[in-house]
């Protein structure tokens, strides 16, 4: 409820993360697997999101325009790599500011980063902080950084960014330690 309630004047967009598909689970048949999924993207539309599999949207005001594109889960192994960068930003320009949804901070070193498709920002989560680590002013650490060397937080290369949000929930352990549940607001301004 908490997150249909938000409101955004030009739109609200979600992707799928790798615990969507529900590859972790035991499922009577493949049919009831497919149902699952089916389910939880019609959460995302009954919430108000645009859920973006493999493509893109280009948002315009006042003659200036920013690409949203989003990805389909990509993954190392053993998290399935479904994402297509090339679907997801057919038929768009290279000038346009973009700004990449991808549930795996991975993809970014792997596929994003070197893409022919410029991507100004990418916005990733997946690693929940390990909901376990420590964090004061000007230094975090959690065990996940020996997973994930971008885990948390703002990372550069070159004109490119990526963000790491530790999200909201937990998977597991029902809880955290030293970790807290993060939303971030991220106010972006023509240089």
């Amino acid at each position: 409820d908490m997150f249909g309630a938000l409101s955004a004047p030009f739109g609200k967009f979600s992707v799928l993360g790798n615990h969507d598909y529900g590859e972790y689970e035991n499922w009577d048949s493949e049919e009831a697997k497919a149902a699952n999924l089916n389910l939880i993207k019609s959460h995302h539309a009954s919430m108000g999101y645009r859920l973006l599999n493999n493509e893109s949207v280009l948002i315009e005001k006042d003659g200036q325009s920013i690409r949203v594109a989003g990805v389909e889960n990509w993954g190392k192994p053993p998290f399935p790599s479904r994402g297509d960068l090339d679907m997801a930003f057919e038929g768009a320009e290279n000038e346009d500011f973009t700004v990449l949804l991808s549930h795996d901070p991975s993809h970014w070193d792997f596929k994003v980063l070197d893409h022919q498709k410029r991507v100004d920002l990418t916005l990733s989560g997946h690693t929940h902080g390990m909901q376990f680590g420590v964090e004061i002013p000007g230094w975090k650490w959690s065990p996940v950084k020996y997973f994930y060397p971008r885990w948390a937080g703002l990372y550069e290369e070159g004109d490119q960014k990526l963000y790491v949000n530790r999200g909201f929930g937990f998977i597991g352990f029902p809880g955290r330690v030293g970790i807290m549940p993060e939303i971030t607001v991220i106010e972006l301004k023509k240089a």
